[in-house]
Formats: structure tokens, sequence, C-alpha cells
């Protein structure tokens, strides 16, 4: 048998694998990590078309995930999203709290406040203790339901949860409103790659291996496509949901698909950097000028819009510009297309009823990360990839 090149092997370079192997190496454990593609960040990649930044989707972070102050924000040259988002409503596009937006009535409007007011504030324990149904359930039960749901929260948490019926955990969805009311949404100024190059950079030299792809891993050790067997006390499976439950012959998770394009605009319907939702029922998840944010993803002086469609298929160009000009009220026809990202595995459904956490230990030596593991969220993966971490630690 061959020597063990590391106490730790961690397959994939995503935002699980490398807050697993951060722990590691902290904890000063050797680490390798085995990445099949060419650079770090998983699902959270950036790459330059035509000179503009492109995320792999659109993506933010928000400076409530508690799991970034653990690890340590890096400096990626954050840049805000104001809070709260622009409703395409009855011919207008309005803030939020305006109201004119489609929020009902006085008293839907109280019991919607009152619901995230609630989340807003009880100790993170006991929502996590909460009995869990289906967030549109557990809204119902609080009194919101109708004009605030529909005009505001289902348009608002689809482009979160990447899907349209709130079926989610009720205990996730009140994680995701309670981090939008405490925190702020923000974009690296370079892209969202920016932030899994950084935590990369604080490893080891050396401790990513570029192009080595996995394809069957065991407990202590895994093949490497083209390299033989690679040998380790124990190995961290943190490639992305569907290719880890083919590594581990678990069952895979549902996943939920989004498509964005990315459009250069000569001049942006909006100045501000806010997200617009439709509330009349458009095909159209959002959309947002990202430059009025980060004008770093522009190479000269055009705005770049991101719009995204739940699903892996594009709208045709005719109905997405269509939806596009109804709703930020503008002509759309010299919009020049710059790419369209598809995600067919974007997240891991996390339907009412499911755990929020899922086991990380599989057998002795054998460990399993990622966001299927936790809630499918930057928060979720990071955290994953600690708690594999730990629990190799505490099986020493």
């Amino acid at each position: 048998m061959s020597a063990r090149e590391a106490d730790v092997l961690v397959v994939g370079a995503g935002l699980a694998g490398l807050a697993a192997a951060l722990r590691l190496a902290a904890a000063g454990r050797s680490v390798r990590v085995l990445e099949a593609s060419d650079a770090p960040g998983g699902r959270m990649r950036s790459d330059l078309v035509d000179g503009f930044t492109i995320d792999r989707g659109f993506q933010v972070l928000n400076t409530a995930y508690p799991e970034l102050g653990r690890i340590g924000m890096p400096d990626v040259d954050l840049r805000p999203f104001v809070k709260g988002a622009l409703v395409r409503h009855d011919g207008g596009l309005h803030p939020a709290l305006d109201p004119r937006a489609p929020l009902g009535s006085a008293l839907q409007r109280a019991r919607l406040a009152a619901y995230l007011a609630a989340v807003t504030a009880v100790p993170a324990d006991r929502l996590r203790r909460a009995r869990d149904v289906e967030l549109r359930e557990a809204l119902r039960r609080h009194g919101v339901e109708g004009a605030p749901v529909d005009g505001f929260l289902r348009p608002f948490l689809q482009g979160v949860l990447l899907e349209p019926d709130l079926t989610t955990s009720s205990r996730f969805g009140a994680f995701v409103l309670r981090t939008f009311a405490r925190g702020t949404v923000v974009v690296p100024g370079a892209g969202m790659g920016a932030l899994p190059v950084a935590l990369a950079g604080r490893l080891p030299s050396g401790t990513i291996e570029y192009g080595a792809r996995v394809v069957a891993a065991r407990p202590g050790e895994v093949d490497v496509e083209g390299g033989g067997t690679r040998r380790a006390e124990a190995v961290v499976v943190a490639a992305d949901p569907t290719t880890a439950a083919a590594l581990l012959e678990l069952r895979p998770p549902a996943m939920h698909a989004v498509t964005t394009v990315w459009h250069a605009v000569a001049a942006p319907p909006v100045r501000t950097p806010v997200l617009a939702l439709d509330s009349d029922g458009g095909p159209i998840a959002n959309s947002v000028v990202i430059t009025n944010a980060a004008p770093g993803y522009s190479p000269d002086r055009r705005a770049l819009v991101a719009s995204s469609v739940l699903g892996a298929d594009p709208l045709p160009d005719p109905v997405l510009r269509s939806g596009l000009a109804r709703l930020w009220g503008v002509g759309t026809a010299m919009w020049e297309e710059v790419a369209v990202t598809r995600i067919p595995a974007a997240l891991p459904a996390l339907p009412g009823g499911s755990p929020l956490r899922r086991p990380v230990r599989l057998t002795e030596g054998l460990y399993v990360a990622g966001d299927h593991r936790d809630t499918p969220s930057i928060q979720g993966a990071l955290v994953s990839g600690r708690r594999a971490a730990d629990a190799y630690l505490a099986g020493r």
C-alpha cells in the first residue's frame, strides 16, 4: 500500500471544501484538496466575457451570514445593494415599502411586519426547534396571506429559494428572511468568484491540486481519473451535490435550476443598486443593474443587467425582452446580450418537513460536506465544511 499523502483528502474546492480545508489546516492537519476544474469556487465562479464579469448565475452575499464572520470575511471590496426591492405592480415600479406597492390592507401589512419582526428578533435556537412545515403554510398560520405574499414575498423569495410556490422548509425560510432583515446584500467588486479565490489563497501553497477529477471515494482513499489511488487518514467529499451522491452511492437530492441572462445596456433603467420584482405574474424572477452596485463588472461605461428565470431553459428572446421592458418600463430592443448562464443544478431542494442538517460523518475515514448536508445557501455550504472537519477532528 502506498504511503498517505496527507491527513485528509478533500474532494472539491467549492465553498464547503475550502471551509473544511481551512478548518483542518488551522488545526494543524495536513490537507490535500483535489479539484476537477481549473480554479476554486464550484458553483461560485466568475468568468470574463468580452470584458464583462459574469457570475455563474446571479448570486449575492449577505453580511449577516454568521459563518462569514466565523471564517473571517476576506477583503474582496464588498459593494452593497440597497435594502428591499422595486416591485412592478399596476403599471408602476414601486419601492416595496411604498404605499402603492402590492402589500394589501393596513391589517395585512401589519401581519407581515409582525411576522418579519418575530423571525428577526427571536433566538436562532427557537427557530431551529420550531415545527417545520412548508413556508406558505407557516405564513398562513401567522395570518400572512393574500397581497403581502403574492405581491412581495413570493416574487422576492422565488429568486432566493429558486422555487415559486413557497414549499421550502419554513424554518429555512425564516432564517432567510431573518438574514435579509439583519444584514446587507453585497457582491465583491470583482465578481462572486473573488470570495473562493480569496479563501483558497489562505491555504498553504500547493494545497489545491487542479485538474484532479475524483471518480471513486472510499474511507481513507480516492481514485483520481488518470492518476491512480490516493490515500489519507480520511476523505471529505465536498463535490457538488449530484457528484457527491454518485461518488458516495447516496440518494441524489432534488435540485432547483435557474437561468440568468446578462445584457449590456447603454443607459440603465435605474441608477439605484436594487432588485426589481414582478408582482403581476411575469416570467422573470428578478432583474438587477449589477453595475449600479459594482461598476467593475463592466469594462466600459455600459451598465450590466442580470435577469433570472427559474428553470434550466432560457426564455425565447422576444419573450424575455418583452418581459424586461414591462418590468423596467423601458425599451429593451437595443440591450446587447453578453452571456447566458444556465445552472441546471443550482440549489438543493429543502421542502417543508426536512431536517436543517444531515450527518456529515458517513463512516470512519469518510465524510461529506456541501449545502445538501445543511441549508441550501452560501451559509450552509460553509457550515457543512466546518462540521465535516470538526467531525474528523473529534474522531481522532
